[in-house]
């Protein structure tokens, strides 16, 4: 499908018009008082996989590869509050977690009838053109498999994490799956810190903010729904110079990951998302540790 393109500022028109209803809905917020709402900017014209490599040369940090396997989190006890205790957590859950680079992923989708032409517009108007946030619409578009990236954006003064850089291509299509960033932040609207998933998207990004939840069985939960700015929950930016942005908060887009042990050594994961309270998307993940990996790190 051709997009009308509107010059390298403003990108391509559907993208500048998702920017101004954020301008026209949310709210301008300075990043001093919201650093949560900081994180990877795009450029205009896109995405791709190797965008957190430039990214992070752009904004002087190293990128770890390599050596010891790397984790979404550091430690999941960073999650720790009033509301989350990570030592209920599973060890097999926790590993995952802790050192995410050393597991294959296998992934399938399901997509609720009624919304699947909405994710084939989604794809036909942004992901695919984008590079970035490339939902499978099918079965088939993960059935040779997908790879799984992560790198670990490092400050090279303080030797500190800033960061884990989760990127996933489709096998088939080689497509971008999701290039998104991890860390753990606080927010206004809960009392204990939060995963927070930033999603870079051109002159700007989506943020979603998870709370942390574990069941009886060592399960954890992280779901991103609540009611007001400053809740968990899905955030459209468009930045701005001079560190302030326009932010809009997505109170009828909501999601929720189940990670849980499976058989012996691995872990599952089903992903859920809704919109104004309907289910549209189901994802499924298999996730086992590489014992290669796992091997040349001890």
């Amino acid at each position: 499908m051709k997009i009308l393109w509107l010059g390298n500022k403003r990108g391509a028109l559907t993208d500048w018009s998702t920017q101004q209803w954020v301008k026209a809905t949310g709210q301008k917020i300075s990043l001093r008082d919201m650093p949560w709402l900081d994180g990877p900017v795009g450029e205009s014209t896109k995405i791709g996989g190797d965008f957190f490599g430039q990214w992070a040369k752009a904004n002087q940090l190293v990128i770890r590869q390599s050596g010891t396997p790397r984790g979404l989190l550091q430690n999941l006890d960073d999650l720790a509050g009033a509301s989350f205790d990570p030592t209920c957590v599973h060890s097999e859950v926790r590993r995952f977690y802790e050192q995410t680079s050393a597991y294959e992923l296998e992934a399938w989708a399901e997509w609720t009838g009624r919304f699947r032409p909405f994710g084939s517009l989604v794809a036909a108007l942004f992901s695919r053109r984008l590079e970035q946030l490339n939902v499978p619409l099918s079965a088939l578009d993960t059935s040779r498999g997908t790879t799984s990236e992560v790198l670990h954006l490092v400050d090279p003064e303080t030797e500190r994490v800033i960061s884990a850089a989760w990127v996933r291509h489709l096998r088939g299509t080689g497509r971008v799956l999701y290039a998104g960033s991890y860390s753990v932040c606080r927010i206004p609207g809960y009392p204990s810190p939060c995963v927070r998933v930033v999603f870079p998207l051109p002159n700007g990004n989506g943020i979603v903010i998870l709370r942390p939840e574990v069941d009886e069985h060592g399960s954890l939960r992280v779901v991103s729904s609540g009611s007001r700015f400053g809740d968990p929950g899905f955030y459209f930016t468009v930045h701005r110079p001079e560190g302030h942005v326009w932010a809009r908060y997505v109170r009828t887009m909501k999601e929720e990951i189940r990670v849980y042990a499976g058989e012996h050594p691995s872990v599952r994961a089903d992903h859920t998302m809704r919109l104004f309270g309907q289910v549209f998307l189901r994802l499924h993940y298999l996730l086992r540790p590489d014992g290669s990996v796992l091997a040349g790190a001890t």
